[in-house]
């Protein structure tokens, strides 16, 4: 039996309609946020940084194919770990469709890991993925970039994500998104990053559960993703 509060229709859209005006606010201040973040100065690249992809070895400006812009998720899979991040793999799940979208918009999209390519191919198969994906190798791409830590300094208490210092205990890859545009001369310039519960746009899963009257249903959860499963083992439960 339902605990909670039952109205008349007219009551309801009554609140709907005040509630509509709080969402019409966030859509706007989305927007005016939105537009500040695409007017952040950017940052030139100038490191070399190589990538190990289906294609062969590839530079970043390579990583753009004949696009001017190049987005990018940090997608936590360690080179000694049998699979990637469970919590990876459910966003990566969204990513195949918006792929020609935002081709048709001039993005080009992708994943990077620290795992060997041969172990990304190996997974890709087996969920069924479309989108490309490639190994830094033994680069400092994610490591640059704040998703990954190197052992000395994650053990020291020096690691930093989020744009704030990161507990020890935490493993030493985490997820991100990263935005670069490449200008008309070729230089290469890193225009935005987000981590932690910024990457949560990119996971079409959560803006529906948002909708629905359990919401994410996940605060009695040991840890808010542990129900989340692999894509294959979804497959094989249907």
């Amino acid at each position: 039996m339902t605990t909670h509060t039952v109205s008349t229709r007219t009551e309801w859209l009554r609140q709907r309609v005040a509630l509509l005006e709080r969402e019409k606010q966030l859509t706007r201040e989305r927007d005016e946020l939105a537009a500040a973040r695409r007017a952040l100065p950017w940052v030139r690249i100038d490191k070399a940084y190589t990538f190990d992809t289906d294609a062969g070895e590839a530079s970043l400006a390579d990583l753009f194919g004949s696009r001017s812009q190049l987005l990018v998720y940090h997608f936590m899979f360690a080179p000694q770990a049998e699979r990637p991040c469970k919590s990876c793999s459910y966003w990566a799940d969204h990513f195949a469709g918006a792929v020609p979208h935002l081709n048709e918009r001039d993005v080009t999209f992708l994943a990077i890991s620290r795992a060997p390519l041969a172990k990304l191919d190996a997974f890709k198969r087996k969920q069924g993925w479309t989108f490309d994906w490639v190994s830094q190798g033994d680069g400092d791409f994610n490591y640059d970039f704040g998703v990954s830590f190197r052992e000395s300094e994650h053990a020291a208490g020096k690691s930093v994500y989020n744009y704030a210092p990161m507990s020890p205990e935490r493993a030493p890859d985490a997820p991100g998104l990263s935005a670069f545009k490449k200008d008309e001369n070729g230089a290469i310039f890193h225009t935005y990053s987000t981590f932690g519960r910024g990457i949560e746009l990119a996971n079409t899963t959560y803006q529906l559960l948002d909708l629905v009257p359990d919401g994410r249903n996940e605060g009695a959860l040991a840890y808010s993703m542990s129900w989340v499963k692999y894509g294959y083992e979804l497959a094989q439960a249907r």
